[in-house]
């Protein structure tokens, strides 16, 4: 902040980490990493600066090169910004179920938007996007195994948690998954640099993949060859497609997890409308749902504990979902009680 900035792509990340106050339980520090703060507005910013920029370095993406990948939403986005900045055209695969919202944005930054149907799931969407990589020799980023993904983590996400929270002073950070980039990235430093810090783990209750101990098949690339046989579909987009990611694997394997923590959907949505309602903190639904599982964390965890949690997204992305439901369009009854409370010129009706 207070400097001039050479394009959009250098305010990717330094996101704040904000006290809890009124919604934390009491005898607990908790904070809130507010990954919304991002341009783009959700975590998924870095994963696109990030992988995009080693495939620069390497050679894997030439000047004007498609670049082409599948997406619950944010990374495309995400992607959507960065190969806006840099001249690159971009093609995303989408599931239909996610939401408009999305799709828009996606649109609106420039890229094409290919929806896959709804029962291919999130396997369907990255075969398509193989599929299209391989037919007009594009540049496929497989967000969910390329290590550049957890790399970028590792040199920002990580170092940022160190210098907010120095000299070992985090007992717990609280995280979700989808590609498992934040997860491996921040999960392998903190082991390292801060191992007095539990690792505490949040999935869907409807798609318990990492909590069944079942093994993900997956071929030689490190991609699924099947849904995952714990999924179920729920409403936390982008935490946990049909399938255990790569990344995500390797991060549960590499013994840096302390806990994994299963969240309801109606948890999900509580939390999610209270950290804006209380905290004015506006978030999506899988921020209520990491959210959720901190509370867990703090109501066992030692007086005087340091509690972060992730946020990885804004509110605003899910305008069209049940997040959202509830919110009326037109006035409530105690809205119009209030209007009619004083007199107004334009409320005098019209002459007859």
């Amino acid at each position: 902040m207070g400097r001039q900035y050479a394009s959009i792509l250098e305010t990717v990340g330094d996101t704040p980490a904000v006290r809890i106050n009124r919604l934390a339980p009491p005898g607990v520090n908790l904070f809130v990493k507010i990954e919304a703060f991002n341009p783009l507005g959700s975590v998924k910013d870095r994963l696109a600066l990030g992988v995009i920029e080693d495939a620069e370095r390497t050679g894997k993406l030439k000047p004007g090169q498609t670049v082409v990948e599948a997406t619950s939403g944010n990374t495309g986005i995400g992607l959507a910004m960065v190969c806006a900045a840099k001249g690159y055209p971009l093609v995303l695969v989408m599931a239909e179920t996610f939401s408009v919202e999305r799709r828009k944005l996606m649109r609106f930054l420039g890229a094409k938007v290919i929806l896959s149907p709804a029962a291919s799931r999130g396997t369907g969407m990255a075969a398509k996007a193989a599929e299209l990589a391989e037919k007009h020799g594009w540049f496929y980023t497989r967000q969910f195994t390329n290590e550049a993904n957890a790399d970028f983590h590792s040199k920002t996400t990580a170092v940022e948690i160190l210098d907010d929270f120095p000299n070992g002073s985090l007992d717990y950070w609280v995280t979700g998954f989808g590609t498992g980039g934040t997860l491996k990235g921040v999960a392998r430093v903190l082991a390292k640099e801060s191992p007095k810090t539990k690792i505490v783990v949040c999935e869907p209750a409807d798609a318990p993949m990492v909590s069944s101990g079942m093994p993900q098949e997956r071929d030689a690339n490190g991609d699924p060859t099947s849904g995952h046989p714990a999924w179920k579909p729920h409403p936390q987009q982008g935490w946990s497609p049909d399938f255990i990611a790569k990344l995500a694997g390797d991060g549960v394997s590499d013994n840096t997890i302390d806990q994994v923590l299963t969240i309801e959907n109606a948890e999900a949505m509580k939390w999610s409308r209270e950290l804006a309602r209380k905290e004015g903190i506006l978030v999506g639904i899988t921020s209520g749902a990491t959210f959720a599982g901190a509370l867990k964390v703090a109501e066992k965890a030692p007086k005087g504990s340091t509690i972060l949690c992730m946020l990885p997204d804004t509110g605003e992305r899910y305008l069209s979902t049940p997040l959202f439901g509830e919110v009326p369009v037109d006035m409530t009854e105690e809205e119009i009680e209030i209007m009619h409370s004083t007199p107004s010129a334009w409320m005098v009706p019209a002459s007859t």
